[in-house]
């Protein structure tokens, strides 16, 4: 480690998927002093040399330079899903509020920022080989997050240029899964309506398989390694793509299930979900099914040469992880975690 030891670390969204993860890693490096967790709502859960403060991202009245004081490095995290109908209150939470934590960092002198971007940042891409770090990064326009995503690289850039004192690391990872974030995203992306039998891929008569519907996965837990490892850095500068192989597909996910794929047209799909979205019966949008079909697969290459980063599980053990969380109604002892069982 090039910093001295006895670091200071702060986390945005520090009680969510990522943010669990990685609060549970920095709290076990010997080499952190102590971490302040800042979520909505403070939890139950309390891990070793951890603070809680309860800070909401969206509201400009949060004293966010003051809980940054004395930090070595800021870890943002923080992000809000819901409500996809309404993607002006997303904006206030994910950009505006973004936008204010790099403020706050610059007012408070803190020397690195580990900000947490996303594969849904990059412009559409290839499905048959890996892009590295230098794809460009524009989103898909019609997806709210993607759209989020992109704006904030943007503003990053601007703030690269003017702080240029301040390190700054954009981690892109693949879509994140552990067992504990099973029920957290069961009501993100599928709502309390999703049909019981989705826990059970056994009793479904075919598995869809949407042309472009390849993408890449990774454990929650891995991807906390690499945020842990960057700010452990003095060096690491700029983006970092994170996944595991092997790329998920329909064909793998019927060899882990044992259920056929069937080919469905990405119309006939894509009108299936915008039907229950306009419903309310889906939280998850059609537009950002529109960016997962065109999302590039990513070289991690930079990752493993510059922050000897490795992912412990395939992308296949992810899934199964997930998908045994996902039958129990897994959770863990934070509000955005809390577990629940579908039905």
């Amino acid at each position: 480690m090039s910093s001295t030891t006895g670091t200071r670390i702060v986390v945005t969204g520090a009680t969510g998927n990522v943010g669990t993860s990685v609060v549970r890693l920095l709290s076990e490096d010997p080499e952190v002093a102590s971490v302040l967790g800042l979520a909505r709502r403070i939890p139950e859960w309390s891990p070793a040399r951890t603070e809680w403060a309860a800070v909401d991202l969206a509201s400009d009245r949060a004293d966010l330079t003051g809980h940054f004081a004395g930090a070595d490095a800021v870890v943002h995290l923080a992000w809000a899903f819901q409500p996809t109908h309404d993607p002006a209150t997303t904006w206030r939470t994910n950009v505006l509020g973004s936008i204010r934590v790099f403020e706050a960092v610059a007012a408070a002198g803190v020397s690195a920022l580990v900000h947490a971007s996303s594969v849904g940042a990059y412009s559409p891409g290839p499905k048959d080989r890996a892009v590295d770090e230098s794809w460009p990064t524009h989103g898909w326009p019609d997806a709210a997050y993607c759209r989020e995503k992109a704006y904030l690289e943007r503003a990053l850039d601007t703030f690269e240029r003017d702080h240029p004192g301040i390190r700054v690391v954009r981690m892109r990872p693949a879509f994140l899964f552990k067992r504990e974030s099973a029920s957290e995203q069961r009501r993100i992306f599928g709502g309390r309506f999703l049909p019981g039998p989705l826990a059970r891929p056994e009793l479904l008569p075919f598995l869809p398989d949407v042309p472009g519907l390849r993408v890449q996965a990774l454990h929650t837990d891995d991807a906390a390694n690499a945020y842990r490892l960057a700010v452990r850095s003095g060096g690491a500068r700029g983006p970092f793509n994170l996944a595991a192989e092997p790329p998920v597909d329909a064909a793998l996910l019927g060899e882990m299930t044992g259920v056929r794929p069937v080919r469905l047209p990405r119309t006939a799909a894509r009108s299936a979900i915008a039907a229950a979205w306009g419903l309310h019966l889906l939280p998850a949008s059609p537009h950002l099914f529109d960016a997962v079909l065109r999302l590039p697969l990513m070289d991690c290459t930079r990752a493993r040469a510059e922050l000897g980063w490795r992912p412990v599980h395939t992308a296949t053990e992810v899934l199964e992880e997930f998908l045994r969380g996902f039958q129990e109604g897994a959770g863990a002892a934070t509000e955005p975690l809390r577990g629940r069982k579908v039905g």
